[in-house]
């Protein structure tokens, strides 16, 4: 067990910690006295009808969320709405590699999948919480991925549902860009397997990593336009040296190689679900599909397809120069327009 600092109550708390126990996972393999954290917002009213989940995304953690998305003011104003923000096993904050004990722990970790996480969550929220209704559901990313899931896998507790930035079933170049991220971390000689000395022996690899996932994350416009400097960045690399590097660097490469798993296999058609129009035919939820027409991860067309075979849906779009990674919350317009997309879909 590696006793990384970067996953500290200082750094992203406060948070809570909810024992899953002996957790089975599809893949048929168990996790021992499992936990899962979580961090909330807001006061859940008597009547168990205000709360709204909002699952992490890749690397992200729920103080992440909560930076980028919530406050007073906001769409998800704490005021009105009790707030749940679940972190994604593997995340390093609910039980994860860098965190388990021998012999599960490392790269001996088993592989996760969407469908471990919304189980996972789903019993946070009804047998912890007592909640059988969800007002929302959302997500960014990865965090689409399980809002997806989360609407065909339990449509009588979603009332309405906001993936943003992310698809029901991982596309073709979706899993080789994915791939392009696995393979950068584990070039690092230092991987030895996932089994190696402590979190910080990786960084060649990650920093391999971070430089795709800058290239690929944001557009070719914010570096023309130099965007980053509203961020007090004073040049490119300074920019994907402090704000890229600085992100991933001190994360733990089997945590963020068990998301890239989870991710690079998302699909909502597993489990005996047939095609994916009649996985999404499930769909009970209003929903509001959102894209960021830059995003170079999860197309434009690849949204927009998967949207038009949900019933009860629309098709929202937002544009920003930095691409898939306005998710982060730093690009203002992109922040109001989500405000507005996800007010409406709240007073529907």
């Amino acid at each position: 067990m590696d006793h990384n600092p970067y996953y500290s109550q200082n750094i992203h708390g406060p948070y809570s910690l909810y024992d899953l126990g002996n957790f089975d996972l599809d893949s048929g393999l168990r996790l021992r006295n499992a936990q899962l954290a979580y961090a909330t917002f807001g006061t859940l009213s008597p009547l168990k009808d205000n709360a709204i989940l909002f699952p992490t995304w890749y690397s992200g953690t729920s103080k992440i969320i909560e930076q980028a998305y919530i406050g007073p003011g906001r769409a998800l104003d704490p005021s009105k709405y009790f707030i749940i923000i679940p972190n994604q096993l593997g995340n390093g904050l609910s039980t994860s590699p860098q965190n388990t004990p021998s012999p599960m722990n490392a790269g001996a970790f088993p592989a996760v999948s969407i469908a471990d996480d919304v189980r996972a969550q789903h019993k946070l929220v009804t047998e912890h919480f007592g909640i059988s209704k969800l007002e929302l559901v959302l997500g960014g990313s990865m965090g689409a991925q399980q809002t997806y899931e989360w609407a065909v896998a339990y449509p009588d507790v979603v009332k309405r549902a906001a993936p943003i930035a992310g698809t029901a079933k991982c596309s073709s170049h979706n899993k080789l860009l994915v791939q392009t991220f696995k393979e950068a971390i584990t070039s690092d000689p230092a991987w030895r397997g996932g089994m190696y000395s402590d979190s910080s022996a990786v960084h060649r690899g990650l920093k391999r990593h971070a430089h795709l996932f800058a290239a690929s994350g944001f557009t070719a416009k914010l570096f023309t336009m130099e965007g980053w400097r509203g961020l007090g960045f004073t040049s490119a690399n300074d920019f994907v040296t402090n704000f890229v590097e600085a992100h991933f660097l001190p994360q733990d490469a089997n945590n963020l190689l068990l998301m890239l798993n989870k991710w690079q296999n998302g699909d909502v058609t597993l489990n005996g679900r047939g095609s994916l129009e009649a996985a999404l035919a499930k769909i009970t939820a209003k929903v509001a599909v959102i894209a960021i027409e830059e995003d170079l991860f999860f197309s434009l067309a690849d949204i927009r397809a998967e949207q038009r075979l949900i019933p009860n849906s629309e098709l929202k779009l937002v544009s920003s120069d930095w691409g898939h990674l306005a998710l982060f919350g730093v690009d203002a317009g992109y922040n109001a327009t989500i405000d507005s997309y996800l007010n409406a879909l709240l007073a529907s």
